[in-house]
């Protein structure tokens, strides 16, 4: 009982001593939360996490590349100038819209674990649960392979052209933006054990700091052989062979035969209908499916006489969240691995419906478990680009935690990812390690349409809190009436404590954490209802960047995070 009395205490007064910081903006429009107005724009747009990413894709726009050129060209400068959430170490998601189709196209640029890396090998060394760092977690890092998947169907500037920024960034330097300073604090504590770590990341023994001038000419020359050389270069030539050698002189078991056999996979996007509205998710191994699933739920309860921010609202929202974490923790994995059908099981109307029973509208539940759906009737960056010709790119790309494994490969300044964390050990489960696997996968681009048209490209960071988050989005737009900035800028609801796919199980209850705005009165109400309720650190709730799309008159609406140093631009 003191426990609670003191969670309540610190939410209640983070909430007092920061609301007249959030309340101070009047703002002409909009809601008294909002930190800015949209960008609007009918040529382009893009929304990046970093003002030199969002600069880069409007000039690619600018000299005629496509949607997909200034993603890619975005992308790779964030790779650069934002280390300690993605780079070419990692995997990369995509959706495509296209507006000579009127189609969207999926691409699931994951990576594969080692060949010879076995479930036995983990039992040898009595290991319970893959460690986040180090040479085991490591994976095919796919993003390189994904851009010139996402190029060659869909650009028209070359490559070269448009990794040029990305390849200035890293060789002249950049200043170091503000939460970029505050990940690089951490590097010494966290990765400093590691080989060539000190080197690319801390110049002359230290983290840079805030508006300090950092370069990267070992990833520079990187780039270069990539834009040079292509995708080949990277996962068949001597960026593959260093990468080969440094992990088995470092314990390692990625290998030349997993990057010269990794290939990127088209994927059919899947859909559910909110409200009139389609939204549409790529299937596993990413857990996008998972927003699907919360949504069918939701939909069942009447919000149009239910407040955002209210207990009913919260409360409502994390009870569905329960249900489909579980059915997340135990059925995503690999789409190879999963039941056949499956998918299409979890994210039906009829699986929703008896789900939806189990949810006490006056009680939090204190456990739950995965349902069946075999009924008989059937740390991350996200950017966003639309171009003048009506296309537009759903993008997300991560090395996974931070920075990544530790594992920086001899002279190419890039991290490798640890998303092979991911897997379980657990014998005869759907994402049980296996060689040659995908891991289960917590980035997942999004997009709506509205009857046949796009509506909304959007994505929201964050690890396992994204399929909260798209919800919570989709809720504030469609059932609150907020416009795609408020949307963002809105109270941010979190829940933590559901079973995870790697095997570990859900807590008595688990904990509630909300971001400050919302009222105390609610608080105390989700305590009463039987809710753990906290507060969580600044970043806690990842990041958001979208573009709406209005087919009427043809103008482009973007928002950008104003959690972190995101920015949205068009022309």
């Amino acid at each position: 009982m003191k426990r609670g009395y003191i969670l309540l205490a610190l939410t209640l007064f983070a909430s007092l001593s920061d609301s007249t910081i959030i309340h101070a903006q009047d703002r002409p429009l909009g809601r008294a939360f909002a930190t800015r107005s949209e960008v609007m724009a009918q040529h382009g747009i893009a929304c990046t996490s970093q003002p030199l990413a969002t600069a880069a894709a409007l000039d690619v726009l600018r000299k005629g590349g496509t949607a997909v050129d200034a993603a890619i060209a975005a992308n790779a400068v964030l790779g650069v100038v934002e280390p300690h959430v993605n780079g070419i170490g990692g995997d990369l998601y995509a959706i495509v819209y296209d507006a000579k189709t009127g189609k969207l196209y999926g691409l699931n640029a994951s990576g594969r674990s080692p060949y010879a890396l076995t479930l036995d090998t983990f039992k040898s060394r009595n290991i319970d649960f893959i460690p986040p760092l180090g040479p085991l977690p490591v994976s095919v890092p796919g993003c390189v392979d994904g851009w010139f998947a996402l190029h060659g169907r869909f650009g028209r500037m070359p490559v070269n052209e448009v990794l040029s920024y990305a390849i200035g960034y890293a060789r002249d330097g950049f200043a170091v933006a503000d939460e970029a300073s505050v990940s690089w604090r951490r590097v010494e504590a966290t990765y400093g054990k590691f080989p060539n770590v000190r080197e690319v990341y801390l110049p002359g023994g230290q983290a840079p700091k805030r508006g300090e001038i950092f370069r990267n000419p070992q990833l520079a020359n990187t780039l270069e052989k990539i834009a040079k050389g292509g995708r080949d270069a990277f996962y068949k030539g001597d960026i593959a062979r260093s990468i080969d050698g440094f992990m088995k002189k470092n314990g390692g078991f990625l290998a030349y035969r997993d990057l010269a056999e990794h290939t990127s996979e088209w994927v059919e996007p899947v859909s559910v209908n909110y409200r009139g509205y389609d939204v549409w998710e790529l299937p596993p191994n990413g857990q996008g499916i998972c927003a699907l699933q919360i949504l069918n739920i939701l939909e069942g309860f009447d919000f149009s006489k239910i407040q955002f921010g209210s207990p009913e609202h919260i409360h409502l929202f994390v009870e569905a969240k329960k249900l489909a974490f579980e059915d997340r923790a135990k059925f995503y994995a690999d789409l190879a691995y999963m039941e056949p059908g499956i998918v299409e099981k979890l994210i039906s109307k009829t699986y929703a419906a008896e789900r939806r029973k189990l949810i006490n509208p006056n009680r939090a539940a204190r456990s739950v478990e995965a349902g069946n759906p075999n009924l008989k009737d059937g740390d991350t960056i996200y950017l966003t680009v639309a171009d003048g010709e009506g296309n537009m790119v759903s993008l997300i790309q991560s090395n996974f935690r931070g920075f990544g494994s530790g594992m920086v490969p001899d002279g190419l300044g890039f991290m490798l990812q640890d998303r092979g964390q991911l897997f379980t050990l657990e014998p005869g489960q759907a994402n049980t390690y296996a060689p040659h696997k995908r891991p289960f996968h917590t980035i997942i681009p999004a997009f709506v349409t509205k009857d046949g048209k796009p509506w909304m490209s959007f994505g929201v960071m964050g690890g396992s809190f994204q399929p909260l988050g798209h919800t919570e989005i989709l809720m504030n737009m469609i059932d609150f009436g907020m416009n795609a900035q408020e949307a963002g800028d809105a109270p941010r609801i979190d829940h933590q404590g559901s079973s995870e796919p790697t095997g570990e199980k859900a807590t008595d209850g688990g904990q509630i954490t909300l971001e400050n705005g919302i009222p105390f009165e609610t608080i105390r109400a989700l305590m009463q209802m039987g809710h753990r309720v906290g507060w969580a650190t600044p970043g806690s709730y990842g990041g958001y960047q979208a573009i709406r799309f209005d087919a009427g008159s043809r103008v482009y609406f973007g928002a950008s995070e104003s959690r972190k140093d995101g920015h949205a631009a068009g022309f």
